[in-house]
């Protein structure tokens, strides 16, 4: 549970950091993750990095109900990457993210725990959006 405190405390910061308006350009306040048609309804997701408490950690965005959604590539249960191939994160109806270790399942546009050993926990969320077809991620 402490890991799951720290990486939530640690999102905070990540997404206060995101909400404040930044006074360098576009580039210092934004990320490019892909193209948006990279991204198909409840299809394969995009993996890439964030740095989070000075290390690189997984993330992933996917697209579900027409809107782009990014999140950490950590269970809530336990902090294990969740697509059981690279980029496969929805179960087979592409209805609930799930984890392929210990099958937690999450909604996809909230992070939120929907059944499994995750229990009232979510998915640690990024401040994702889509612009003249790329999908971008907002940072501090």
């Amino acid at each position: 549970m402490a890991d799951q405190e720290r990486l939530s405390e640690g999102l905070t910061e990540i997404n206060e950091g995101l909400s404040e308006t930044s006074e360098g350009t576009a580039e210092a306040s934004t990320r490019l993750i892909c193209a948006g048609g990279e991204l198909l309804e409840g299809g394969d997701g995009v993996r890439f990095e964030i740095e989070l408490d000075g290390e690189a950690a997984p993330a992933f965005a996917i697209r579900h109900g027409g809107r782009v959604y990014g999140y950490l590539n950590r269970c809530a249960h336990i902090a294990m990457e969740l697509d059981w191939k690279l980029g496969k994160f929805f179960d087979a109806d592409a209805e609930y993210l799930i984890c392929s270790t210990h099958g937690a399942v999450y909604a996809p546009e909230s992070g939120a725990c929907r059944g499994g050993p995750c229990r009232g926990a979510a998915l640690v969320g990024l401040n994702m959006f889509e612009a003249d077809g790329k999908v971008y991620m907002r940072r501090g």
